[in-house]
């Protein structure tokens, strides 16, 4: 049923995509249009702003504080994409009703940027998570560089007249991404613990992986799943154990159950935020990926105690 509904909706915006392309040409940069750049996930939003600079209208395609696997397309989401020049995603594992869309549309020029194709993937049975890859690959900084230069390559083919402009932003971009990995690795170097006890969602496995932590989650990486009250016992034991003095908890989600073990084990809490997702306010205040791991930072060694 939910198939059958949303090949009516492709339909209806492909119809409608078809009459404004006659009327405005938005597919080709030939006569200097900025190029129309979609993406879902913040990440991708805030990279493909930067490599586009003022040569590109970027666009975020699920609203602020809407989770990614649950995201219900409208058709005038649909007609964005079919609209545009650059489509920016994860993949199927992450946004499973974008191959649907991208079959159904008509826009045979759209280039698509898929990010889990450009990089290192790790998978839930590596992690002790079950089957599927662990979507959250922005957060190992060599991945987010790779996403950088796949963006970059789709920019280029759209407008190659303004490829060095492309290509230094890019450049740049990436220089920042490798300042901040080496702040990561000298910030997390000496450090009391190297056990992170988060109260959320298994989001950080590419980042604890490139830096040599310990990282208990209270839930998987899927957004429905929920912790067993053994899972709470457990976390409660280790945090314990290694004498950790704080729980972190996750962005825009309810901090109950990093609230429970703080209440069990006296630790505080600390906010560590996947930039999967951003409030409005810190996007119209234009808060950058940069910005928000920036603070990760502060918090973590804060978290663990490092010199």
């Amino acid at each position: 049923m939910k198939k059958r509904i949303i090949f009516l909706i492709l339909a209806v915006a492909a119809l409608l995509a078809f009459v404004w392309m006659l009327n405005y040409r938005v597919i080709s940069n030939k006569n200097g249009e900025k190029l129309s750049v979609v993406a879902t996930l913040f990440p991708y939003y805030d990279f493909a702003k930067i490599v586009g600079g003022d040569k590109a209208e970027v666009s975020l395609l699920l609203p602020p504080g809407i989770e990614a696997h649950s995201f219900e397309p409208k058709p005038s989401d649909i007609f964005k994409i079919n609209s545009a020049d650059i489509f920016v995603y994860t993949g199927d594992f992450m946004e499973p009703w974008a191959k649907d869309i991208l079959i159904g549309i008509n826009n045979k020029k759209l280039s698509v940027v898929k990010a889990g194709d450009v990089v290192s993937l790790l998978n839930g049975s590596d992690e002790g998570l079950g089957s599927g890859a662990d979507p959250h690959i922005w957060l190992d900084l060599l991945n987010s560089e790779n996403i950088v230069d796949g963006i970059l390559t789709a920019f280029v083919k759209k407008d190659p007249q303004n490829s060095d402009f492309y290509i230094q932003n890019a450049h740049n971009l990436k220089n920042e991404l490798k300042d901040l990995d080496n702040s990561f690795k000298a910030g997390l170097s000496n450090c009391q613990t190297k056990t992170l006890i988060y109260g959320g969602h298994y989001a950080f496995g590419y980042l604890v992986k490139r830096y040599g932590l310990n990282y208990l989650a209270a839930q998987g990486f899927a957004p429905d799943s929920e912790p067993t009250a053994r899972d709470l016992a457990n976390l409660i034991n280790e945090l314990k154990k290694n004498n950790v003095g704080y729980v972190f908890y996750e962005e825009l989600s309810s901090p109950k159950i990093a609230e429970t073990i703080s209440e069990e084990t006296g630790a505080k809490l600390l906010l560590l935020n996947t930039a999967e997702k951003i409030t409005k306010e810190d996007l119209n205040n234009n808060v950058s990926f940069i910005d928000i791991i920036k603070e990760d930072l502060v918090n973590l060694k804060t978290g663990l105690g490092c010199q």
